[in-house]
């Protein structure tokens, strides 16, 4: 009785190998929980403001913040005016990071959003619409006493959304707006010890820049980098997982070629599927610690994009096999309308991503989300892309529901047969029926995990244990991604077990009669599981 493993494999083996695979679930949540810090870290900066009296401030000049070459700073806006002091020679200094640390190749990315500190002036009001347009300069450097290297320096427009919630009267002057936080600026990699941001705001009367933005006190920026502990457990865990996937890919691509007949479509998936993970999973980011590669965030996005798009067309492939009549099975072409939309989607989200991550190779202070245009475009695709989600779950639902009940109508619809008979292919269907439901479950998983991270601190904590839960929640979801696309690989994987029909028949109490029937039911269909082969509509009728 040839077949796949999850077929011919005795109950007490499956159950050992699938409490192996939940073993393995369950350290992939403790690692990201209970041994990986935060994946990412969030510093506040305040700028200092240094004072730039050169008459040509096009030339390069670096202030720094602090240090022995420190610049000569005022401590408000007020100490200006004493010293006559212009608006034009005014810079923002940021020095990355705080004092006494250095940045390391193991944060991964910086990203960086802008804070706006405006006070209330009736003579100097934030008008409908302000932009505000700001100079940044940045530059890098690896030790303290080095010069600065510039590594951009670009024109930052940045539309201002504040609200003053008291009246507008002179006895609430010097209070402050309420400012939206913007996006400022995102880098791909962290190849250098230290970086220096240099902010002016430059004011022409006469081309309206930095007019009607109000009176700008300070310049405040969050700094969000990923944390160096939890990029070392996640490039332990891709290390680890790389081999064990590529093993098994080549063991079960082996296995379907040892056969005579040739790999029908749902192998094939299932091979690309391995293909899919095996490219996710391959730890090109260990280059990322000695390489400045800015483009790894725009790679890692490409490469996990094909994953989930190979993952949804592999679940509609793999239910729609089981439920199409023999000449409409087994040809990808008879997938298009489902896996059409899923190869659109897929591209649209590409595109977005080389709008966004794309331009900042080039220019780290680009944002889509600065223009309205930008900002409505970038919030309709994650609203569609999310209904789209729900939607493609929901139908993923009725598939299988579709699937169980043509696998229910086919099991009564078997000619009749011995009790041992019967029990056989009654357990071959609870084990295709209990994947199917493995498989819902990894979905949702996916889905509530997501919505946990969103809405909790980030972390639980558990009398004197703290249990990081986002962290948990890459490494258990990764993990388990992997152990699926290893568990479908060992179990369609065509099994060694091939008995005479003497024995199989034997062993199963059939009778020729019996044997006869069942022949012309469902044997003459080539397939990868006895399941495939009963599951076609022909079987009915």
């Amino acid at each position: 009785m040839a077949g796949a493993i999850i077929e011919n494999m005795s109950t007490k083996k499956l159950c050992i190998v699938g409490g192996i695979l939940l073993v393995f679930q369950i350290i992939a949540f403790l690692v990201g929980g209970l041994i990986a810090p935060a994946p990412t870290t969030a510093v506040p900066y305040m700028s200092i403001k240094c004072v730039d009296v050169r008459k040509n401030h096009h030339k390069t000049r670096w202030l720094v913040p602090w240090g022995p070459n420190k610049c000569d700073k005022i401590r408000d806006i007020e100490e200006a005016i004493p010293r006559e002091i212009e608006a034009n020679d005014i810079v923002f200094s940021v020095h990355i990071p705080l004092p006494s640390m250095e940045m390391s190749p193991w944060f991964q990315f910086m990203l960086f959003i802008l804070q706006l500190d405006i006070a209330f002036k009736l003579n100097n009001q934030i008008r409908e619409n302000a932009e505000v347009s700001m100079d940044v300069s940045l530059g890098y450097r690896d030790d303290m006493f080095s010069e600065w290297t510039e590594m951009a320096h670009e024109r930052v427009p940045r539309k201002l959304k504040c609200t003053f919630t008291s009246p507008k009267t002179l006895e609430h002057e010097g209070r402050h707006y309420e400012c939206d936080v913007l996006p400022f600026m995102e880098i791909g990699s962290v190849a250098h010890k230290y970086y220096l941001l240099n902010i002016r705001l430059p004011v022409n009367e006469k081309k309206k820049i930095n007019v009607g933005i109000g009176e700008i006190k300070d310049i405040r920026l969050v700094g969000i980098h990923q944390n160096g502990g939890f990029t070392k457990v996640w490039f332990a865990m891709k290390t680890f997982l790389t081999p064990s996937i590529f093993i098994i890919m080549v063991w079960y691509w082996r296995r379907i070629t040892m056969m005579s007949r040739p790999p029908v479509l749902l192998e094939k998936v299932i091979f690309a599927l391995g293909i899919s993970m095996t490219f996710i999973n391959i730890p090109v980011e260990w280059f990322s610690i000695g390489f400045d590669w800015t483009w790894m965030l725009l790679f890692g996005d490409i490469r996990q994009g094909i994953f989930y798009a190979m993952l949804l067309s592999f679940w509609i492939i793999f239910c729609g096999e089981h439920m199409m009549d023999q000449h409409e099975r087994n040809r990808i072409a008879g997938y298009w309308k489902q896996v059409g939309p899923i190869a659109v989607g897929s591209f649209c989200l590409f595109v977005f991503d080389m709008c966004e991550r794309g331009v900042q190779l080039t220019n780290p202070f680009y944002s889509i989300w600065t223009t309205d245009v930008g900002t409505e475009l970038a919030m309709a695709f994650i609203i569609v892309a999310g209904i789209c989600l729900c939607l493609y779950f929901l139908f993923l639902c009725f598939m299988v529901f579709q699937v169980f009940r043509n696998i229910s109508g086919k099991q009564s619809s078997l000619p009749a047969m011995s009790k041992v008979r019967r029990l056989h292919y009654e357990g071959l269907i609870f084990r295709f029926k209990f994947l199917m439901l493995i498989t819902l479950a990894c979905a949702a998983m996916t889905v509530i995990f997501f919505i946990v991270s969103q809405v909790t601190e980030g972390h639980w904590k558990w009398g004197g244990v703290t249990v990081q839960v986002n962290s948990a929640f890459f490494t258990g979801i990764y993990g388990m991604w992997n152990l699926y696309v290893f568990a479908l690989m060992f179990l369609y994987a065509p099994s060694h077990k091939n008995y005479g029909e003497d024995q199989s028949n034997g062993d199963l109490g059939v009778h020729s009669g019996e044997e006869l029937q069942l022949t012309t039911t469902i044997t003459h269909v080539d397939g990868p599981t006895e399941i495939y082969k009963l599951t076609r509509k022909e079987a009915q009728e």
